[in-house]
């Protein structure tokens, strides 16, 4: 049961990119529409549940909001030089990385041999997967809608992007507090890191206010992310919600309308392919 709530986040996450693009509007315009959205949910939620909130929660909450706030900024950007189906591979690609080594190593969620066999095995699958749906043929250029292609600059942007995304799930992690206590302070942090990069620099019109449904979209994934955390550890719990990238990937190039041409089309299969066989190898480790 507990690998199928940390597999919404997949579905939910995923999902994000797709969305956003099709709404349209700038990185800035969709990072604040969307934490605008995860307030909302965060408030709902808040009261349905009633958790004890401490000022610790409240520290912590509020830290990896803003660091969320980052990341997210930073992979719209990514997203906007490099294309939906080429920049969110990649992204996942880093964050997995950062991710991974974070829960086995400085959480100590693999303590046998055989689950750095695994776990090392999967990583590998998951990284080269992510890195073949990104990957280009090297006679074209990818076309997006966006008409902002800069391979240079989206990097740059994913590099930022994947420190912020790695520091807030890392602090949570670390902290160990309740999954409904820290939605609501961690929303308040994603609005004022969001309203930061905002300020003076975004026009608050309907691109913002459609946008608040990608943070319900996250709300939802980020909800039973954090009630996974504890149970199956960071590794694993992240791993499986990056697996994501197969609805972005596939969406950016059916729904966006990003081209491929047929030697990248097999790399997308074949990275799509290598991505789900890492999410099984990850999902048998905590049933073994």
């Amino acid at each position: 049961m507990d690998i199928l709530i940390a597999l919404v986040p997949m579905f939910a996450w995923g999902s994000i990119g797709l969305v956003s693009g099709k709404i349209g509007g700038d990185a800035n315009q969709q990072t604040l529409g969307m934490t605008i959205g995860a307030f909302l949910f965060s408030i709902v939620t808040i009261f349905v549940l009633q958790p004890t909130v401490t000022i610790w929660v409240i520290v912590i909450g509020f830290l990896s909001g803003v660091f969320w706030s980052i990341g997210q900024n930073g992979q719209f950007h990514g997203m906007k030089h490099l294309g939906v189906s080429v920049g969110l591979p990649l992204s996942t690609g880093m964050q997995l990385i950062l991710n991974t080594v974070a829960g086995a190593v400085f959480f100590h969620e693999w303590t046998k041999s055989k689950d750095y066999f695994m776990g090392i095995l999967a990583l590998i699958f998951l990284v080269t997967g992510a890195y073949l749906t990104a990957r280009q043929d090297d006679n074209s250029q990818p076309k997006t809608n966006q008409k902002m292609l800069n391979f240079s600059k989206g990097f740059r942007a994913l590099i930022f992007s994947t420190i912020g995304y790695g520091s807030y799930t890392i602090l949570i992690t670390w902290a160990k507090l309740d999954p409904a206590a820290v939605i609501l302070p961690q929303s308040i942090g994603m609005l004022a890191g969001a309203s930061a990069f905002a300020f003076k620099k975004v026009e608050v019109n309907q691109f913002v206010w459609k946008n608040m449904i990608c943070g319900l979209l996250w709300g939802a994934g980020n909800v039973c992310m954090l009630l996974t955390l504890q149970k199956v550890g960071l590794a694993v719990s992240f791993s499986l919600s990056q697996m994501g990238i197969i609805i972005s990937t596939l969406g950016g190039i059916f729904i966006l309308g990003e081209t491929k041409t047929r030697k990248e089309m097999t790399y997308v299969i074949l990275g799509c392919l290598l991505v789900i066989l890492g999410g099984i190898l990850l999902g048998y480790m905590k049933t073994a």
